[in-house]
């Protein structure tokens, strides 16, 4: 198999079902491995979107939080903010996956695209393999761009799109989790400073709206990418059973999480499979393997969790904060 121009001493294996993978002997040093590679691998991730290194044997968070901290560089490690599930921490920037039902799938997404800064790059590191399923598939964003119908994009390019967001002590993260912080005080200046419109109300739950842009460009190569949570965190992805369940016990306006167009205005259920069915068309899996190691370009490349079945221990790091649009239509954030 073909090896890259960008990094010809790696031996990357391509193919067009699955992500670039690199095959290792297990080094005597992990971290000491990763910040000799960092430069190499960076130029296989910029080249292909997303890297499988195979073979590393990572073993245990500490391995994995010190060989990360190498991959992030002089940024060093995010500290996750706005999340809208809970992780375990495993370290300083170092987390485990998102807890959800391991039956149900998280569908492609670019992680944390609602903020106002983004992880330019994500790390996972397989500690435990699941029996089956529960692959970390990647997506082209460039080509789901461009293979989703043109209509519908040049709405969400227009009008971006809009997160919603309800507080509560039984589904999601909670307040502390996603900010950091349950003073109210602190999050308040966190949602004004981050483009957040909030509104407290009379129970003490908190609810949100944000709008981001759904198509940037990326910051260092200035091609477009379809780079957004709309499929995933709308009502439509959720299980029949699971969407009822929530509809019933918040009302459709009081969801834990939703998503709409720019303008308010509803994404309907047919929308929802548009994008999903367009992300399957272009998703490329690998199973894991316990020590694996995946490197994804967060803007330029979508990525999913599939259903599984046994144990499964992913580790997952954010670095490289950048902000990939400029001019995006965000809401002011609400004095209320």
């Amino acid at each position: 198999m073909p090896s890259s121009s960008l990094a010809a001493p790696l031996d990357v294996t391509l193919r067009p079902d699955r992500p670039a993978t690199l095959h290792v002997d297990p080094p005597d040093d992990v971290p000491r491995w990763a910040a000799e590679s960092r430069e190499a691998l960076r130029a296989q991730v910029a080249e292909h979107g997303a890297l499988l290194v195979r073979g590393l044997g990572l073993r245990d968070a500490d391995q994995v939080g010190a060989a990360f901290a190498r991959l992030a560089g002089g940024s060093g490690l995010m500290a996750e903010r706005e999340a809208f599930a809970p992780r375990e921490v495993h370290g300083d920037g170092l987390y485990s996956s998102t807890a959800w039902p391991a039956n149900q799938p998280m569908c492609m997404h670019h992680e944390l695209s609602y903020r106002l800064e983004v992880p330019g790059l994500m790390l996972f590191a397989c500690l435990t393999a699941p029996d089956q399923g529960g692959a970390t598939a990647v997506a082209d964003a460039e080509q789901v761009l461009r293979a989703l119908p043109t209509g519908l994009t040049e709405r969400f390019e227009r009008e971006g799109w809009l997160l919603t967001r309800s507080y509560n002590d039984e589904i999601g993260a909670s307040l502390a989790e996603s900010f950091g912080t349950d003073d109210r005080t602190e999050i308040e200046r966190y949602c004004r400073a981050h483009a957040i419109d909030f509104t407290w109300r009379q129970d003490g739950s908190l609810r949100t709206r944000q709008r981001r842009s759904a198509v940037v460009r990326h910051p260092l190569t200035g091609r477009r990418c379809w780079f957004n949570q709309i499929a995933f965190l709308n009502e439509w992805t959720l299980a029949p059973e699971v969407r009822e369940y929530l509809v019933d016990e918040y009302g459709e306006d009081g969801l834990p999480f939703n998503t709409r167009y720019g303008d308010g205005g509803p994404i309907g259920e047919d929308v929802v499979q548009v994008l999903n069915g367009t992300y399957e068309e272009h998703t490329r899996r690998e199973p894991w393997q316990a020590g694996d190691l995946l490197l994804v370009d967060n803007i330029r490349t979508a990525h999913s969790r599939e259903p599984y079945t046994g144990d499964r221990q992913v580790l997952v790091g954010m670095a490289e904060p950048r902000r990939p649009a400029d001019d995006c239509p965000a809401v002011e954030a609400s004095e209320r």
